[in-house]
């Protein structure tokens, strides 16, 4: 299986942020959509992500006046992305690897999707259960 498939199941929008856009503004938006993360895209290319951790980085760092920092200041960058066609055990292997929890799906240098690690676990508890349910469905037919 293959990020694709997660993709299959989330909309198509994806919640960005702009490097020019205040942290403040940007950490309503993340608060407003109950979401940990942004890619932030400067024309069609992913520059980099702004995060939880990145927020409480800068309050640590800045105090108060993180909120008025712009994202660029401040997101992780450069991003680490996968393709479409990664597969969901090597993206949680990355994913695992790096200690991130968002990754930018990227094709033909567009993002066409954001996955987080709990979307990976999911799809791997749901297809783990299904085997599990086939397997226990063979042994009583026996």
């Amino acid at each position: 299986m293959t990020i694709s498939a997660i993709l299959a199941n989330h909309t198509k929008d994806v919640f960005t942020a702009l490097p020019h856009e205040s942290v403040g503004d940007v950490v309503a938006r993340l608060s407003e959509n109950r979401i940990g993360a942004l890619p932030v895209v400067d024309g069609d290319t992913v520059v980099g992500i702004f995060s939880e951790r990145d927020i409480v980085y800068g309050v640590a760092r800045f105090g108060a006046a993180f909120l008025t920092k712009t994202v660029a200041d401040t997101m992780t960058s450069p991003p680490i992305t996968v393709a479409p066609d990664t597969p969901i055990m090597s993206a949680l292997s990355l994913m695992t690897k790096r200690r991130i929890r968002h990754l930018p799906v990227i094709q033909d240098d567009t993002l066409v999707g954001f996955v987080s690690i709990g979307d990976l676990v999911k799809h791997r508890i749901e297809k783990i259960e299904n085997e599990a349910a086939a397997m226990r469905d063979y042994i009583s037919m026996a």
